[in-house]
C-alpha cells in the first residue's frame, strides 16, 4: 500500500498514527485463527489498566463517552470542542493522568459547562450508585478540576511518602513504610528463584490489616480476567507447538489460581518456545506504573516474526557472550556464561493495555533476574511500528530545525532508520540481559530509581557497542557513520528536543526520559572542558554538536561501569544522586525555546496508534480465514472497545 496513510489524527500534544502488517496476508490459515483469538484475549484486558491508573477512571470513561454520544446541544461550539479533545486526550493515557508526566489532565472547558453536558445529555442509564445528575456531577467536579486531589498517578519526589502522594491504585489506606513492611521479608527469604512479590495486586489496608486483592479469576479484575482466559482457551488448539500450548496453559492456570510460581513457570516455557512465527505477550508485566516498582500494569502485545528484518538481531544474539566478555563494566559484574539470549525482531498485529495507544518498540523479556540468570531473555524490536513512526516522521521538518548542521541531516535520513533498530535491538536483546546482581542483592533496593537507571543501563549498553567494529564485522552496519547518526540522535533528544514533550515549568518524570537526560546531561558536563559536545547558538536557536565521537564512547562506557555497579551492589545512595543531580531538572531557558520551535512546526511530540482490526471470514459456523483491516477513526475504535470489552465498568 504506496498510498497508505500513516497519520490518522493531531490533538493536544499526540499524533494519532496508523500501521501495516506486512507479511499477514502470507501466514497460514491456522497462525491468523491464532493471532486473531490472541488479539481478543489482547483486547479483552483494556479496562484493567484504566483501572489500575486511577481508581475513578472507569466512571470517568463511562460519564465523558455518554456525554459524547448522547449530549444534544451544540456539538460545534468552542468548549464542546475542548471537551471533545479532553476526552481523546484521556483515551491515550487510560486515564485522567498524562501518560509521560502522569500528571492530571485538566479540562479546558469549564465547570459550569461540565454542569450543562450532565444535566442536559439524555442518560440511558447513569452509573451505578448514582441517582440523578446533580449527584454524578458534584462527585466529578474534584475528581476532573481539582489538581490537590489525586494530581499525581505516580509520585517519585525524593523525601515524600510515594505511596499516599500517588494516585494510582496499587495501594489503598496505607503508607509507603507499611507497603515496604509487607514486602521486606518476603524479598528478603525470597531465596535464589523469589518470585516477583505484588507484581499481581493491590496491597489495602482495611481495619488495621494489612492484605494482597489478587488480580486473577475470582479475584480483583475477574470480570476482565474471565474474559481474557476465555479468548486462550480458544487459541489453544492453534498453538504451533506443544511447547506453546504448554505456554498459554500456564498462563490460563496462572489467571485462575493468581499464583506467582505458575506465573515463573510460565514465562520458562515462553523462553523456550523459540523458532516459532506466531507470539505474544499477556500479563502483569512492568512495574514503571509502581512508584515502588513492584505492581505490573497489565498490558499485552499480539505479533509474529518478520523473518528477513530477524537476521539482524539474530546476529547480535548470537555475539551475546562476545558483548558481555568486552562490556566496560568490572568482570564481577559480567555473566561468565550468558544464556539464552533470543532475538528477533517482529510485526505487531494487535496492542493492549499498557501497550495502547502508546507502545514500546522493543521488549526484552521476563524481567525477574533470576530466570534471566538461568534461563536467558527474549528480545523484540517492533520492525512495523518503527517503520510507521519513521514514514509519518518523513518531510516534517524535525530535522531541518533542529539538527546542527547539513551533514548531520544526511546521516539521519540516510542511516537514522537502521541506527534506531540496531539501538533498539543492543538494548533489549544485550542491555536488559547484561550483567549480574552480586549475591544477596535485589532489585528493589533501588526503590524509585531503579526504572530510570535499568533503563539507562540497557541505553548506554546499545551506545556504547553500537560504536564497535563488531558493527561491521557482523555486516549490521556498512559503515560506523551510522553510530555517528544515533550518536546525534540520542544527544541532541537526551539534552533537548524531548523537553517538547514536557509542560513548561514541570520537572522530568517519566523514566525512559530521565535516562535519556541522565546519560546526555553526564557526558555534556563531563565533556565540556574539550568541548566534546558543544552548544551552538545561531539565529537565537541552540543546536549541539558532536566533536569527538570516539570519546563520547569512551564516556557512555564509563557510566555503563557505574550504573552496573549500582544495580550489581544495590547501591540505592548513588542511584539517588545520579538520578537527583542529572536526570530530573530542565533548564527553562531551553526548555522554552525548545517548546517554541516545536508549536511552529505543528508536530505533536507524542504518538500512539490506532489498532488494525482482525476480521474471522466464517463458512458454516468455521472460521476459514482472517482479514486484516486498517481503520483511521480514532474516536469510532475507542467508543467501540469501550463497548465490545468494557468488563469491569459494572464492577465500579
Amino acid at each position: 500500500m504506496s498510498d497508505f496513510v500513516y497519520q490518522a489524527d493531531q490533538f493536544a500534544d499526540i499524533r494519532i498514527l496508523r500501521f501495516q502488517i506486512p507479511g499477514f496476508d502470507e501466514l497460514t490459515v491456522k497462525q491468523k485463527i491464532l493471532l486473531y483469538f490472541l488479539s481478543q484475549a489482547a483486547l479483552s484486558g483494556r479496562d484493567i489498566i484504566w483501572d489500575q491508573n486511577y481508581r475513578h477512571n472507569l466512571l470517568v470513561r463511562y460519564v465523558l463517552e455518554n456525554i459524547y454520544q448522547d449530549y444534544p446541544g451544540d456539538r460545534e461550539n468552542d468548549e464542546f470542542l475542548k471537551f471533545e479533545e479532553y476526552l481523546k486526550r484521556i483515551w491515550f493515557s487510560n486515564g485522567i493522568h498524562h501518560h509521560y508526566s502522569t500528571d492530571k489532565i485538566l479540562p479546558e472547558f469549564s465547570i459550569d459547562y461540565f454542569k450543562k453536558l450532565v444535566f442536559e445529555t439524555r442518560w440511558v442509564q447513569l452509573p451505578h450508585g448514582f441517582n440523578d445528575p446533580e449527584t454524578l456531577h458534584n462527585y466529578l467536579v474534584p475528581v476532573l478540576f481539582d489538581t490537590s486531589l489525586d494530581g499525581k498517578r505516580v509520585n517519585q519526589q525524593a523525601g515524600s511518602d510515594l505511596v499516599v502522594g500517588s494516585a494510582n491504585n496499587y495501594y489503598e489506606g496505607l503508607s509507603q513504610e507499611e507497603a515496604e513492611k509487607f514486602y521486606e521479608e518476603r524479598i528478603r527469604n525470597g531465596g535464589k528463584q523469589p518470585e516477583s512479590f505484588g507484581l499481581n495486586s493491590k496491597l489495602v489496608k482495611e481495619y488495621g490489616r494489612v492484605y494482597e486483592k489478587v488480580w486473577k479469576t475470582g479475584g480483583m479484575y475477574s470480570g476482565a480476567i474471565e474474559q481474557i482466559v476465555d479468548w486462550l482457551q480458544r487459541a489453544l488448539p492453534y498453538a504451533e507447538s506443544d511447547i506453546q500450548r504448554e505456554t498459554i496453559q500456564k498462563l490460563i492456570d496462572y489467571y485462575n489460581t493468581g499464583d506467582l510460581k505458575l506465573f515463573d513457570e510460565y514465562n520458562i516455557f515462553w523462553l523456550r518456545d523459540q523458532g516459532l512465527v506466531v507470539d505474544f505477550v499477556n500479563g502483569f508485566i512492568e512495574t514503571y506504573g509502581d512508584p515502588l516498582g513492584l505492581k505490573g500494569s497489565w498490558e499485552a502485545l499480539v505479533n509474529f516474526k518478520d523473518e528477513k528484518a530477524t537476521h539482524r538481531a539474530e546476529l547480535i544474539g548470537h555475539s551475546a557472550q562476545w558483548f558481555e566478555d568486552h562490556s566496560p563494566v568490572d568482570i564481577r559484574f559480567r555473566k561468565k556464561k550468558v544464556k539464552g539470549v533470543t532475538a528477533k525482531v517482529i510485526n505487531a498485529v494487535q496492542l493492549g493495555g499498557d501497550c495502547y495507544p502508546a507502545t514500546p518498540i522493543g521488549i526484552n523479556l521476563p524481567n525477574s533476574d533470576w530466570i534471566r540468570r538461568d534461563h536467558g531473555s527474549k528480545s523484540v524490536t517492533i520492525e512495523n511500528i518503527t517503520h510507521a513512526y519513521h514514514m509519518a516522521s518523513l518531510k516534517s521538518g524535525f530535522l531541518e530545525e533542529f539538527a546542527c548542521s547539513e551533514e548531520e541531516i544526511q546521516l539521519a535520513r540516510e542511516f537514522g532508520f537502521l541506527a534506531d533498530n540496531v539501538h533498539t535491538d543492543l538494548h533489549e536483546c544485550g542491555g536488559h540481559g547484561s550483567g549480574q546482581l552480586l549475591e544477596g542483592v535485589t532489585t528493589e533496593v533501588l526503590k524509585n530509581y531503579y526504572s530510570p537507571l535499568e533503563e539507562a543501563r540497557a541505553d548506554l549498553y546499545a551506545l556504547y557497542f553500537i560504536m564497535d567494529e563488531k558493527m561491521l564485522e557482523l555486516g549490521i552496519f556498512p559503515t560506523l557513520n551510522a553510530a555517528k547518526a544515533q550518536y546525534n540522535s540520542y544527544i541532541r533528544n537526551g539534552l533537548m528536543t524531548q523537553l517538547a514533550r514536557i509542560e513548561l515549568g514541570k520537572n522530568i518524570e517519566q523514566a525512559h526520559m530521565r535516562c535519556r537526560q541522565l546519560i546526555a546531561s553526564w557526558c555534556y558536563e563531563k565533556g565540556k572542558k574539550n568541548h566534546m559536545i558543544e552548544k551552538i547558538r545561531r539565529e537565537e536557536k541552540t543546536f549541539l554538536r558532536i566533536n569527538d565521537y570516539e570519546k563520547l564512547r569512551t564516556l557512555f562506557g564509563e557510566l555503563l561501569a557505574e550504573i552496573q555497579r549500582i544495580k550489581s551492589e544495590g547501591d540505592y545512595e548513588a542511584a539517588k544522586f545520579l538520578v537527583e543531580s542529572y536526570a530530573i531538572q530542565v533548564d527553562r531557558e531551553l526548555h522554552t525555546e525548545v517548546l517554541s520551535r516545536y508549536r511552529k512546526l505543528n508536530l505533536a511530540p507524542y504518538s500512539g496508534f490506532i489498532n488494525p482490526n482482525l476480521v474471522p471470514v466464517y463458512v458454516d459456523n468455521e472460521i476459514v480465514d482472517v482479514l486484516a483491516q486498517y481503520p483511521n477513526d480514532y474516536v469510532s475504535q475507542m467508543l467501540e472497545y469501550s463497548s465490545k470489552y468494557g468488563f469491569l465498568c459494572t464492577e465500579n
